[in-house]
């Protein structure tokens, strides 16, 4: 059902910079670029079916490093608790090469995936 850790590498590429997500003003690695990494990693431990999703409720991380154009950043999530069977907690960690740039904690809750878009798209009408 799940992996206790996955890992990710991705390049930080023009649209991941800082200047194009417009969270900044500097050509370096964006903060909300590297959180979705550290999301995506986080769902790569899940072993779902087909009928189920994770969606993320909680993300509290620290970017500690600059990261430029380039950059090869390996992300890491770790499982550290589980709930109900229902709600996960993470520990993520981005790195480039041995340089720790960034590092927190993520909640993930399972909920199925038609009846949450049903209720969605009900709620905003």
């Amino acid at each position: 059902m799940m992996n206790m850790k996955a890992e990710i590498e991705r390049v930080v590429e023009e649209s991941g910079l800082a200047s194009s997500m417009k969270s900044g003003s500097l050509e370096v690695l964006a903060t909300p670029q590297m959180v979705a990494w550290m999301e995506e990693a986080a769902c790569l431990c899940l072993k779902l079916d087909e009928d189920i999703t994770s969606v993320g409720t909680k993300i509290d991380v620290s970017h500690v490093k600059a990261s430029p154009l380039g950059a090869t950043i390996r992300i890491v999530a770790t499982i550290t608790n589980v709930e109900n069977d229902k709600k996960f907690s993470f520990w993520v960690q981005a790195f480039q090469g041995d340089d720790l740039i960034g590092e927190g904690s993520h909640e993930r809750v399972l909920v199925n995936a038609e009846k949450f878009v049903n209720r969605t798209y009900h709620f905003n009408k």
